[in-house]
């Protein structure tokens, strides 16, 4: 029977601190990352230059997100060689530890679905639009048409990433409908909407996991005692039953380059049946 309030029986068990370990190290991460973007334009302390697409750290280090990259080829455009290096570095980075990382850990986006998620849970709101999560490889194939067709990144004029970290330093403005739309998308019609089923940037990260090392692992998956509460706190409870219930032979580990990495499922069980492992 799944519990109104996923935790409450890991909560009762482990205590509150640790079945938000996982949680509270991402929004650390998260807040960090964003910290440190803002912290020069808005402090003059100039640690990080640029933005979630292109950045140099400590004047040394190149950072390019590699979708940025890969339109501005189908742009026809010149890419410099930084800018390469800088992808290089993110895509090695990414398909070791797994391409959703970033959504998880990175981007500042997903602190706003989580908070839709958590809202749905506590409005016990069961129903849901249901929506194939392939279309988010469909507007990811979109995008780099249009920037074939149009000799511009024209993902970036809505990317909601590029509009949040803009509108911090600028104001919000229009920003502010762009977060109430994803908010109320994700709590009222489609749960885990826009991260889950179409986030173009998730789907392109999604595909530099496949082979990643880290992985997370149903260790002790024959102590589950199906309460359904990582399923219910999961960003994306599909990847969750090939490992979890297989049969003897099967791996517990999850292998789905969907699973983003999250924690959650290791912090909200409570008979500790997940934990961080790698996919030998």
């Amino acid at each position: 029977m799944i519990s109104r309030i996923a935790g409450r029986e890991a909560v009762q068990k482990k205590g509150w601190l640790k079945t938000q370990k996982w949680l509270l190290r991402r929004r650390v991460s998260q807040l960090g990352i964003l910290g440190l973007f803002l912290l020069g334009p808005l402090a003059g302390i100039w640690i990080v230059r640029g933005s979630f697409s292109a950045s140099k750290t400590l004047g040394v280090l190149p950072l390019t997100d590699p979708l940025i990259i890969l339109q501005s080829f189908m742009t026809g455009h010149t890419v410099a060689a930084k800018a390469l290096i800088g992808a290089l570095i993110v895509v090695v980075f990414y398909a070791m530890i797994g391409g959703r990382v970033y959504c998880s850990w990175a981007c500042p986006v997903n602190m706003i679905t989580d908070g839709a998620a958590w809202l749905n849970r506590r409005l016990d709101l069961k129903k849901s639009l249901s929506m194939s999560r392939l279309i988010r490889y469909w507007l990811l194939a979109a995008i780099l048409v249009l920037a074939s067709l149009t000799g511009a990144i024209v993902w970036e004029w809505v990317n909601p990433i590029t509009i949040f970290q803009r509108g911090l330093l600028f104001g919000m403005g229009l920003g502010w409908f762009l977060v109430a739309a994803i908010l109320i998308f994700d709590t009222f019609v489609v749960r885990r909407g826009w991260c889950g089923h179409l986030c173009p940037v998730g789907a392109f990260y999604s595909l530099l996991g496949f082979a990643s090392i880290l992985r997370v692992k149903a260790k002790q998956r024959e102590q589950c005692t199906d309460c359904m509460d990582c399923f219910t706190v999961c960003p994306e409870s599909h990847v969750i039953r090939p490992a979890l219930k297989g049969d003897a032979h099967s791996s517990p580990v999850i292998f789905s380059n969907n699973c983003i990495n999250c924690g959650r499922c290791i912090d909200i069980c409570p008979q500790n049946v997940f934990r961080f492992s790698k996919r030998f």
